[in-house]
């Protein structure tokens, strides 16, 4: 029998990712961990310690599953950026992101009913083009920076925004693709 499959993430656009490579959870399950950086902290730490620790919080109740978790951040030289709280700090996460490189670091985790934890660290350079006034106003309006690291989605109006990325696409969007299929395969998850 084949075992299940969990995603440990409440965001969508991890399940379409999924989805679209024919994969669909036979549960969600977010995963309640306070996700707070630890004092100098660095992005690639902080998101495999989060993918690592909510993997863990569902494969306890579930450990004869597939548990697969994930967590995204955006930095700008040692400064990680987050969801945005509200309009003010999406604001000047923009600002701070317009006209420069920036990294999207994504931390996948894998937990399986063997009890053995896979992770992966995937960084993807992304260049935002200088933005105006008018183009930061009009993206805080659109309410899309909501729920999103860095306060942008590439898959939406953004991706105007965004001039150049070296790396993995699916990676600014939620969850590298490439490795996540690498580490299911690679570890005895089948596909049927």
């Amino acid at each position: 029998m084949k075992s299940k499959l969990i995603l440990a993430s409440a965001s969508p656009r991890r399940l379409e990712l999924l989805a679209a490579q024919g994969i669909v959870p036979d549960a969600v399950i977010a995963a309640d961990i306070d996700e707070t950086p630890l004092k100098n902290e660095k992005a690639k730490a902080m998101v495999l310690r989060l993918a690592q620790a909510k993997a863990k919080a569902i494969a306890e109740k579930h450990p004869d599953s597939f548990v697969l978790a994930a967590d995204t951040t955006v930095a700008v030289g040692r400064r990680i950026l987050g969801k945005p709280e509200n309009e003010s700090e999406a604001r000047a996460f923009l600002k701070l992101l317009s006209g420069r490189n920036h990294r999207v670091w994504g931390g996948i985790a894998l937990a399986t009913p063997q009890r053995k934890t896979v992770t992966r660290a995937v960084c993807t350079t992304v260049k935002f083009k200088h933005l105006s006034q008018r183009e930061i106003d009009s993206y805080i309006a659109s309410g899309e920076w909501q729920g999103k690291a860095g306060g942008y989605g590439i898959q939406g109006r953004a991706g105007a925004f965004v001039a150049s990325n070296n790396g993995s696409y699916t990676n600014i969007v939620g969850l590298s693709i490439y490795d996540t299929m690498n580490i299911l395969n690679g570890n005895g998850y089948g596909f049927s």
